[in-house]
């Protein structure tokens, strides 16, 4: 029970529920299941992978890591989705990135986490200790092949968000993300544009967004109307967006490369 101590000295309320060790059933029905980590693995090999994890709820709101805390484990998000961040002494945040079903989490060389992550809704998580995962990936090649794989990722996620903050304008920074974001709910393959009139769902706010992008809140809503106004895309609700022309976009996007 020290991890359930260890959150609850978190600086936000925490509520979690602590589920029995996973079985290979719910395995088969995880939405994680095909993405990530566990789509390397057989059947067998995650049913293996879960008898060293354990099944974790975390309310909205709450933090599942947080920034300088010890790294003691690894979250695979089996549902729901989660905000990465880095936070600044004048209180302000950057977020990094969102995290949904397959993604992995606490994956650092450093013995501290670097970046704090907080659910956006209910979350669930297989949670596994560091060094049992550790000695899971020494007898199956295949899980450290994975995790390298997550670990090459990041990077290129890294090097991406530094273009993005560092040399495009505002526009540029949202036309780059409506069509990363489309890419990332397999509306298209990767390195391919979604087709005209693709609709996509955008479950974060205009703040997480504006956090995400390193400008105002204003200046994604001025952004989104001038591309709104240019025909390039339409926003029926808040929370979807039709990409209207996206080779467009595309051109927007890689103005600054």
């Amino acid at each position: 029970m020290a991890y359930l101590h260890d959150l609850l000295e978190f600086r936000r309320p925490l509520a979690i529920n602590l589920a029995n060790p996973t079985k290979g059933s719910h395995c088969d029905e995880c939405g994680a299941r095909h993405h990530g980590l566990c789509d390397a693995l057989s059947d067998d090999e995650v049913a293996f992978l879960a008898r060293v994890g354990q099944r974790v709820v975390i309310q909205p709101g709450a933090l599942l890591m947080e920034e300088g805390e010890q790294a003691s484990y690894f979250y695979n998000i089996n549902q729901g989705m989660a905000r990465l961040f880095k936070a600044l002494p004048d209180g302000r945040r950057q977020i990094t990135g969102f995290a949904g079903p397959g993604y992995f989490l606490g994956l650092a060389a450093a013995d501290k986490n670097v970046v704090s992550a907080e659910a956006m809704e209910s979350l669930h998580v297989c949670r596994f200790n560091r060094a049992s995962l550790m000695a899971v990936s020494a007898e199956f090649p295949a899980v450290e092949r994975k995790l390298l794989e997550i670990a090459m990722h990041e990077l290129v996620i890294t090097q991406q968000q530094m273009l993005l903050l560092g040399r495009k304008t505002a526009v540029e920074r949202v036309a780059s993300f409506l069509l990363s974001w489309a890419e990332r709910l397999e509306i298209c393959p990767a390195g391919q544009l979604p087709k005209p009139n693709a609709l996509m769902r955008l479950p974060i706010s205009r703040t997480d967004l504006a956090d995400y992008l390193g400008v105002t809140i204003e200046t994604v809503s001025r952004s989104l109307s001038q591309l709104k106004r240019d025909g390039l895309i339409g926003i029926p609700n808040i929370h979807e967006i039709i990409l209207l022309k996206p080779q467009a976009l595309s051109s927007i996007a890689e103005a600054a490369i």
